[in-house]
């Protein structure tokens, strides 16, 4: 398998449906968080010991590949549009709410690092925190689904949550 192309090799990369754009524009910038993202969220799951949340994580990942894909989709594609369901959104809330459930009140400023799977969920958290800034930023100069931002700001809710739990 050939996985070079050097249509790359100056600085641009394709979106959908095949517009040129700079790898460091804006969009770029997004999506190539969300990757990140997704690297570290399998690196989470490959530490998790509990199924449960191993399952959780393993779906967020498969939703971000659509997210991604979204933010990879400039505005003015005619193609068919992905679409980001709004029940992915309220499962994230369910999630958690039941794992914020089991949590003390917080009652101060946490101190990451009591261990390794924990603070691995806080840097996905920071990573998260960080796509959305971008997404945001992205949307000052080109509309970004709303749904986008509200799924990876709630994101960024369940792995603080979680972190906690892990804690």
């Amino acid at each position: 398998m050939k996985v070079y192309t050097k249509t790359g090799d100056k600085g641009q990369t394709s979106l959908v449906g095949g517009k040129r754009v700079l790898k460091s524009d804006r969009r770029i910038e997004a999506y190539g968080t969300i990757d990140e993202l997704n690297s570290f969220l399998g690196l989470l799951r490959s530490k998790l010991e509990d199924e449960e949340y191993k399952e959780f994580i393993y779906a967020i990942q498969k939703s971000l590949f659509t997210v991604g894909a979204i933010l990879a989709t400039p505005a003015d594609y005619d193609g068919k549009p992905i679409v980001f369901e709004q029940e992915t959104i309220a499962n994230m809330e369910q999630q958690i709410d039941r794992i914020g459930a089991s949590l003390p009140p917080l009652r101060e400023f946490i101190v990451y690092g009591s261990n390794e799977v924990s603070s691995i969920a806080h840097v996905c958290r920071a990573i998260a925190r960080r796509a959305e800034r971008q997404m945001v930023e992205l949307n000052q100069v080109e509309a970004v689904d709303n749904n986008l931002m509200v799924y990876i700001n709630r994101l960024s809710d369940y792995l603080f949550t979680l972190g906690m739990k892990l804690s």
